[in-house]
């Protein structure tokens, strides 16, 4: 019986599947989302589920080697701020690219999350690592 938080069934599986160095994205309910990578939207209502909400399950069970951010998402932030949704959460530290990259990159994903987030830039790149 499987006891780990993550109870979604299609997020369980593509996570179940990623090889090292494939990408998953977790965005807001506005990033567009190119054809090509599995989408799964979780979306039910402006704000629910949060990117936050999202992260901490899909970390529960994915080794990340790498993370993404968007540098728009830093700039309004002190310098060296992660943006509340992230804090915390990344046992790596994030590099930023421009939003356009991040789009780019999506393209490439073996997934992007759609959550209900409506804040601006709120979306995030994990490269899978490996656990040994």
């Amino acid at each position: 019986m499987k006891r780990s938080p993550l109870l979604h069934a299609e997020l369980s599986q593509v996570i179940a599947a990623l090889g090292h160095g494939d990408m998953v994205v977790i965005g807001d309910a506005g990033l567009p989302i190119p054809d090509g990578p599995r989408r799964i939207d979780l979306a039910l209502t402006p704000g629910i589920p949060r990117v936050a909400d999202v992260l901490k399950a899909v970390l529960s069970e994915m080794q990340v080697e790498r993370a993404l951010l968007a540098r728009e998402a830093l700039e309004q932030l002190p310098a060296g701020a992660l943006p509340a949704w992230c804090e915390g959460q990344l046992a790596v530290v994030p590099e930023t690219i421009s939003h356009e990259e991040l789009k780019r990159l999506s393209a490439r994903a073996k997934a992007v999350i759609r959550t209900g987030e409506c804040t601006p830039y709120a979306n995030i790149v994990l490269c899978s690592g490996v656990t040994f």
